[in-house]
């Protein structure tokens, strides 16, 4: 098969001149009114990682983007990347959408490792109501293609072998409702030079100099809507950024700004975010008391590692910056293109911000050994070599992974509140009638976007699609409080994954890190940072939780486990 290369200078629109797929034009008369949506996802951004969340992080067109509309200070994800994506795409509890772990096919319904037929995505519903669809950036919701040898496979996400498919190709985002796709299907990538990059369904296997990841899935998404502006027709764009997620690679000037801002050490920073958080009224002290810092025996001054450390959450801040400066020019395209009034933009991230050491993996599976060019790739176990650069693979750990999701305790992949948490923005001039600037504590999860979505769209959530019986919608639209009211939400939430898994109603949290540790129960109505656990207290409520629980994972299929 002859591969698709781009070897022209970089610009996303000579991505999109590349482009394989077509656009289908559905026969359908569409309101003028019906808002266009784009729907941005950052990859383990931590709860108070953004400004308008505490941050010191330059983020100021997410900033922008909270003052004109509206914050959520008690929405959920579904505590990781591959779960979290099948939930929000189908308006499902990721469990009903075959994606309970990750990408690994089981052949156990819960567990299929890709979107299943029961499902549709936002963009097949949206579709069949008349609107252009599109996505850049992360898939990470189909089955992996690995090759036969481990040396192959190095040789593969070195760039060094070419293959056609790295899902099968029935699960790619073009075969799941979007008429044009730039992105990434595999979830890890060399931010420089990515693996499992494709156009359509095209593998690009070559990148210009200077390429960035980042910038490109911005810089595609701007395209995509300068060339659907010109039609009076609504688009979806689903913006899946891969940033923050490790390995840290980040460009030098963006860097540069924070190099001496986290060399004060975790207490500091996690302190001052804190503090911005509640004299803001982003949160009440009284009910989001700050919990104790993840290993507080370590203070900064006794850390050995100080450099290497500050350097590090340096590179994450730096990630982050730069993916606001991208959205800050598609919210430009969309001031220019006329269309911004009637756009409805939300972000929020896909989990809470990573404790993984990305060191101690080592080489394999999604993990190069070297460049394209032949450089070493340096997994710096012992902090010797500063992250940054490609030639590094390093991430956050855990003591920054506490500070990016102040005031929680624990991180991505619990179903506490640091893993589960996520920093929600929504805003649409001509929709949206609550107080500009206002925060929301109304409990809302990744699965009512669907439902939002179908509300504003004018679209129908089918019974049946392509002659598959689909699972009934389980998200309930935002609409309601975007409006300004109270809206009848979920009286009850659950989740699952690895076997860490909660309950929770609007009084009572049941949580536990995994089927062996007891549970813990908070009352989160009063103690939303989970800090007294008063489960011996209230058997019966343990009791009654627990069961509900279990009633939740048969119907879901959640155990047994793979």
């Amino acid at each position: 098969m002859k591969f698709n290369k781009i070897t022209c200078a970089f610009t996303a629109l000579a991505l999109i001149g590349c482009s394989t797929s077509k656009t289908t034009e559905v026969e359908q008369s569409t309101q003028p009114d019906r808002p266009n949506i784009v729907l941005i996802m950052a990859d383990d951004l931590g709860f108070s990682d953004l400004g308008s969340y505490g941050s010191e992080i330059q983020t100021p067109n997410l900033d922008w983007l909270a003052s004109n509309g509206m914050k959520f200070t008690q929405f959920y994800n579904t505590s990781r990347c591959c779960p979290t994506r099948a939930s929000l795409l189908t308006g499902l509890y990721n469990h009903q959408a075959g994606i309970g772990h990750m990408t690994t096919e089981t052949n156990q319904p819960a567990y299929r490792g890709h979107l299943t037929e029961n499902t549709v995505t936002i963009a097949e519903v949206l579709k069949e109501a008349g609107y252009h669809t599109g996505m850049v950036g992360k898939w990470h919701v189909s089955n992996t293609v690995v090759q036969e040898t481990p040396e192959k496979q190095l040789n593969w996400l070195n760039h060094h072998e070419e293959h056609p498919y790295f899902s099968p190709v029935e699960q790619y985002p073009t075969s799941r409702g979007f008429e044009k796709y730039f992105g990434n299907i595999w979830g890890v990538v060399d931010f420089f030079d990515p693996f499992s990059l494709v156009n359509g369904t095209e593998p690009v296997t070559e990148v210009p100099e200077g390429y960035y990841h980042t910038d490109a899935i911005n810089d595609t998404a701007s395209v995509y809507i300068r060339e659907w502006a010109k039609e009076d027709k609504p688009f979806f764009l689903y913006v899946a950024q891969t940033a923050p997620h490790w390995p840290l690679h980040a460009l030098p000037e963006d860097i540069a700004k924070y190099e001496d801002t986290y060399k004060v050490g975790w207490q500091a920073i996690r302190e001052a975010r804190y503090k911005k958080m509640t004299e803001s009224g982003l949160l009440d002290s009284t009910i989001y008391p700050l919990t104790e810092r993840w290993g507080g025996d370590l203070a900064w001054e006794d850390n050995p590692h100080q450099e290497w450390d500050a350097r590090a959450m340096a590179v994450h801040a730096a990630m982050i910056d730069r993916m606001d400066q991208g959205i800050g020019r598609i919210i430009q395209t969309l001031r220019e293109t006329g269309e911004l009034d009637n756009t409805m933009i939300v972000f929020l991230s896909d989990n809470g911000a990573s404790y993984e050491n990305c060191m101690a993996y080592g080489t394999g599976f999604d993990r190069p050994s070297e460049t394209r060019t032949g450089e070493e790739v340096v997994y710096p176990i012992d902090k010797g070599v500063l992250p940054g650069p490609e030639t590094t693979f390093t991430s956050i750990g855990r003591r920054w992974a506490n500070v990016a999701n102040t005031p929680f305790s624990y991180w991505k992949m619990e179903s506490f509140e640091g893993g589960i948490h996520t920093p929600m923005i929504a805003f649409w001039p001509k929709g949206i009638t609550a107080p500009k600037g206002s925060n929301s504590d109304q409990v809302g999860h990744v699965m009512d976007f669907m439902a939002t979505f179908v509300d504003v769209g004018d679209a129908e959530y089918p019974a049946q699609f392509n002659e598959n019986a689909i699972t009934p919608l389980a998200g309930k639209s935002l609409l309601p409080v975007l409006q300004g009211n109270r809206r009848d939400g979920h009286p009850i939430l659950f989740n699952e994954h690895e076997g860490g898994r909660y309950v929770r109603t609007s009084e009572w949290k049941l949580v536990t890190l995994n089927a062996k540790q007891p549970w813990e129960l908070y009352k989160i109505s009063e103690d939303r940072t989970e800090t007294i656990n008063v489960a011996d207290e209230n058997p019966e409520v343990v009791k009654e939780l627990e069961g509900k629980w279990y009633e939740w994972a048969e119907a879901n299929q959640v155990l047994p486990k793979p």
